[in-house]
């Protein structure tokens, strides 16, 4: 518990702690208050350095180093942050999985940079090349959870069950549903993977699969843009969440945008990538519009049988530059997430969202994500939600795909800058 309290930059609830730390019956506040009581033991005569309230606890790092922001010649040790498993606390277990994910990619770029400096001779630079690269890999690894994630329920308003899961310990990041999402299937993504496991090192990350597709409800009377909202409040409502960053992909951004508009004293940030305020009907010329029909009656037609002839058009508009073996993912991803009618129904429903009458509306920090050459979503309709966005920055991103390859270089952008505008 010192070193999670010592590497968090917030005060830490103490239900939070509980949870983390005393998966017992019995008074796991008790048992909290034992703890502390040792912390402030060892700390001797710096035993002030440790805060805690009724509500909440902090320990001021300001009096400790940590070797790792104070490197001045290459090491690598074999184990970051070693001698603190509890492999029986799955919610520390893949904290710690994610801060030393964190610290090897830290590692790894110290030693990239080391890589280069002919300061050193020629076979250390290569052997420092090599190092790097295998932290890097095995921090990427490492960001798919040792442990199986608790999935949680709740119902919306029409009575809709609602998946969601909460990964990371940091200060709350509440990410909305876009298309495709399967909470299980989301950490072994060669796509997004990256993302989820890279946004759970920093941040109490917060998903769900909306409606009709992944571990939610399939079966619902109302499929419809509104009812992608209540699925958004509902989960934010039965978490108790009162204010937060919010974080919207894809169609995920108009979401984001219309519960920002509705709700703007609980939304603290915005961040948006691949974001789009009004669907391909309201402003398609007619040859585009033919075309996005073909793609529907395909997928009604398609998408359940064993070819995936008719999801690859979709894999490859949303990511042209995957290998085969991210498509052939991708592909049986679609297919294990969303029936045909319901994938149907969200095509039509995206292509008929329209919250450009809400952008004015919204006075809160935001920061717009798009890639430059991305084929499914142009850069127009990010410069219309940078330029009606009270304050918005919009950072362009060198790649092609709509959604971002877990190995690209656009994808540690997108996960700095996200650091950078929550800090």
């Amino acid at each position: 518990m010192f070193v999670f309290l010592l590497l968090s930059t917030k005060p830490v609830r103490r239900e939070r702690l509980c949870e983390l730390f005393f998966d017992i019956p019995d008074d796991p506040r008790a048992a909290l208050r034992w703890s502390l009581s040792k912390i402030r033991a060892m700390l001797g005569d710096d035993a002030a350095l440790l805060s805690a309230d009724r509500e909440r606890v902090s320990l001021d790092a300001s009096g400790f180093t940590l070797d790792i922001d104070h490197l001045d010649a290459p090491q690598a040790l074999e184990l970051p942050l070693p001698g603190i498993d509890l492999p029986a606390l799955d919610e520390y277990s893949l904290w710690l999985a994610s801060e030393r994910a964190s610290i090897d990619r830290k590692r790894a770029r110290h030693l990239d940079e080391a890589s280069r400096n002919k300061v050193y001779p020629e076979a250390d630079r290569r052997r420092f090349a090599a190092m790097a690269l295998d932290l890097a890999e095995g921090s990427n690894e490492r960001t798919t959870p040792a442990v199986d994630q608790s999935i949680h329920y709740c119902f919306a308003q029409d009575g809709a069950r609602i998946a969601y899961a909460v990964t990371g310990a940091g200060p709350t990041l509440v990410k909305t549903a876009n298309w495709l999402n399967h909470l299980e299937l989301d950490w072994g993504s060669p796509l997004w993977g990256r993302m989820v496991g890279g946004l759970s090192e920093e941040f109490r990350l917060v998903r769900y699969d909306e409606r009709a597709n992944g571990l939610s409800d399939w079966d619902v009377q109302d499929l419809s843009f509104e009812a992608m909202v209540t699925d958004l409040e509902a989960v934010v409502d039965t978490l108790g969440l009162e204010r937060f960053p919010l974080f919207g992909l894809s169609q995920g951004a108009a979401v984001s945008i219309e519960y920002a508009a509705r709700h703007p004293q609980r939304v603290s940030h915005l961040i948006l990538l691949g974001g789009y305020s009004s669907g391909w009907r309201h402003w398609a010329e007619p040859e585009e519009a033919k075309e996005r029909e073909a793609v529907i009656t395909l997928v009604k037609n398609g998408w359940g049988k064993d070819t995936p002839l008719y999801r690859q058009i979709f894999s490859e508009s949303f990511t042209p530059s995957a290998t085969a073996e991210e498509l052939e993912w991708f592909n049986n991803f679609q297919r294990q997430t969303v029936s045909p009618a319901n994938a149907v129904a969200f095509l039509e429903i995206f292509s008929r969202i329209d919250v450009r009458h809400r952008l004015s509306e919204l006075d809160v920090p935001t920061l717009i994500f798009h890639a430059r050459g991305d084929k499914r979503v142009g850069m127009e309709q990010a410069i219309e939600l940078a330029s009606n966005i009270k304050g918005a920055s919009l950072v362009t991103l060198d790649s092609d795909n709509h959604i971002l390859r877990a190995r690209e270089p656009a994808m540690e952008v997108v996960l700095d800058r996200i650091r950078e505008f929550l800090r």
